[in-house]
């Protein structure tokens, strides 16, 4: 199983040290956070994109693709009512995207929850609408560069805009692109969901809407520490990949880093790694 880090877990390091330290972990690509690596990603470069991509390809890494989309620049906002303001946001969208394929990405992953929550005073159903117009032009853009794009399904504690996978589904049914998927969370789905991570799994995989997965325990913390199962969502996963329904990395994703980033991140590939050995012998 391939597995990527959040290089947020890193981000007081230079990327080439992010790079270097989640090889000697043992992980295979960074999954990339844009604001991790300018104060506004719309002034990197398609060269400044494609050298992030070499760095990580020196260090035997690939960047697997990005998340955490909408936190700069400032002020974003897919569902405001200001039509500019939208416009605006499905441009910096659009932008990521072709980032993500010069660096050799493969997905996008849309959480950004503060910039799709449905504002005071307005409806979740315009919200809804309004959303939906900005990722089905987003869409039209990862078609074009070969990648996917993912709306996350959060909890209801960060957002009260797409929750369940069922409603991510029914997103990407109504936008109908075959570069428009959802993704697991699993801190969030243990949050929102009524079936737990193998079951949500084999419900959703075999119809080919999950893209992703991310594994982090409802604590927030990193898989391992937390009451989250982690062996029976691997044994899905695996299931999953020997029938063909799931092609996907696996990403770490903590946001509470115990007892900091480095020993978070060094924890999390080694519970991982030995569940899979675990299960390799039986």
């Amino acid at each position: 199983m391939k597995i990527a880090l959040c290089n947020e877990v890193l981000k007081e390091l230079p990327f080439a040290e992010q790079c270097r330290a989640a090889a000697a972990m043992g992980y295979d690509g960074l999954e990339v956070a844009p604001f991790t690596l300018a104060d506004d990603p719309m002034a990197i470069s398609d060269a400044r994109a494609r050298e992030f991509g070499r760095i990580a390809s020196d260090h035997g890494l690939a960047v697997s693709g990005l998340h955490w989309l909408l936190v700069a620049p400032a002020g974003l906002s897919i569902v405001s009512a200001d039509a500019t303001l939208r416009q605006r946001s499905t441009a910096v969208m659009q932008r990521l995207v072709e980032l993500c394929a010069l660096m050799g990405g493969r997905y996008l992953v849309h959480g950004s929850p503060r910039q799709r929550s449905v504002p005071p005073g307005e409806s979740r159903e315009a919200a809804l609408e309004r959303a939906r117009t900005c990722l089905a032009a987003t869409a039209k853009s990862a078609e074009q560069c070969g990648v996917t794009y993912c709306i996350e399904p959060l909890s209801r504690a960060e957002t009260d805009l797409v929750n369940t996978v069922a409603e991510a589904v029914d997103l990407v049914q109504a936008i109908g692109s075959p570069a428009f998927r959802t993704m697991i969370d699993c801190s969030a789905a243990g949050q929102t969901e009524q079936e737990d991570i193998p079951a949500l799994m084999r419900r959703w995989m075999p119809a080919g809407h999950i893209a992703h997965v991310q594994v982090n325990d409802p604590n927030r913390r990193g898989p391992g520490q937390g009451g989250m199962r982690f062996a029976p969502i691997l044994a899905a996963l695996r299931e999953m990949r020997a029938a063909g329904y799931y092609h996907g990395i696996v990403a770490v994703e903590p946001f509470d880093y115990v007892p900091d980033g480095m020993g978070s991140a060094a924890r999390a590939i080694g519970y991982l790694r030995g569940l899979e050995e675990a299960a390799a012998h039986g």
